[in-house]
């Protein structure tokens, strides 16, 4: 198949129909309840059994799951392939991202490139750009799912596909909390498993909305991808919160970097990479400056160079 800038290498429209605008947004049942019962655990624990150690628990998962296994370990690492990394290295960065509570490791494939490849047509569902309101938008994302009326095939590299791993993590992605639960049990109590499950996962899945329903909304910018039918934004002050996911404006003109964050901008993901790459554990590491060019990315700032770093 021509290379477009349509093209999203897991995503083949076979179907000369296939578009990402037909389609209808469905509850999902799966998908809801396990986000509500979340939710509701994590504030019965604040409400019921709060503890400064608890509370701390819950902060350190949720920053280690989201970093390195979120952006790290699924994002930059699985999903895009911007690093190398020992195949017992990139198999505990994607177990720690399946433990964030979005979906297992061919789910998350899916969500990220079907999102992918519908925004880099002229038109697309508002379900996958984030162009709903507010609250709509909120109940898309963490409560529904959308069934195009002509998709594109969904097909896994083999190397990922056929990893007797990934498709255990896929099968078991929900009961892989309980790995967790129990030694937290151990150590803290109930609470330590309701704030350390639960309110983790309800914070993480939570915060991942937001963060990309801002970052396709309002923001900073200093590139535009011509023919796509949305733009993303940078969100200035939240790249240490956001692990780096915040530069989301420089993530749209550069998918394929290992680096989100660019001069002078807050990027943890990327510090862990970097600290990987100095002990031999990472190879092979994508940045905006060695990667090709992209026919329809235009920088909109004043100056004509196409300088990643500015």
């Amino acid at each position: 198949m021509k290379e477009t800038a349509q093209t999203v290498g897991r995503m083949c429209p076979v179907d000369p129909d296939c578009n990402p605008e037909e389609g209808r947004v469905r509850w999902d049942p799966t998908k809801s309840l396990w986000y509500s019962a979340h939710v509701l655990l994590g504030i019965v624990g604040m409400a019921s059994g709060f503890s400064w150690p608890a509370f701390f628990v819950c902060g350190l998962l949720t920053v280690v799951t989201l970093c390195a296994g979120h952006t790290v370990g699924l994002h930059r690492l699985l999903i895009h392939r911007s690093f190398q990394a020992p195949r017992w290295l990139e198999h505990l960065l994607v177990y720690l991202g399946t433990l964030v509570g979005m979906g297992g490791p061919f789910s998350m494939l899916y969500l990220h490139d079907i999102r992918d490849w519908s925004q880099r047509h002229p038109r697309c569902h508002r379900f996958y750009i984030h162009q709903a309101s507010f609250w709509k938008d909120w109940i898309y994302n963490l409560h529904c799912r959308f069934e195009l009326t002509h998709p594109p095939v969904f097909e896994i590299e083999p190397s990922v596909r056929e990893n007797r791993f990934y498709q255990f993590l896929e099968k078991t992605w929900m009961g892989q909390q309980i790995v967790l639960a129990v030694p937290l049990y151990l150590l803290g109590g109930l609470p330590w498993v309701l704030l350390g499950i639960s309110g983790r996962i309800a914070l993480s899945l939570t915060g991942h909305w937001l963060i990309g329903y801002f970052a396709h909304n309002r923001g900073a910018r200093r590139w535009i991808l011509e023919g796509h039918s949305i733009q993303g934004y940078n969100l200035p002050g939240l790249g240490l919160l956001t692990m780096g996911e915040g530069w989301h404006n420089n993530h749209h003109a550069f998918p394929e970097s290992a680096r989100l964050g660019h001069r002078g901008q807050s990027d943890p993901g990327w510090w862990l990479i970097r600290f990987l790459e100095w002990m031999g554990l990472a190879h092979n590491v994508q940045s905006p400056e060695i990667l090709p060019p992209r026919p329809e990315r235009k920088r909109i700032q004043i100056g004509t160079a196409d300088s990643p770093t500015a």
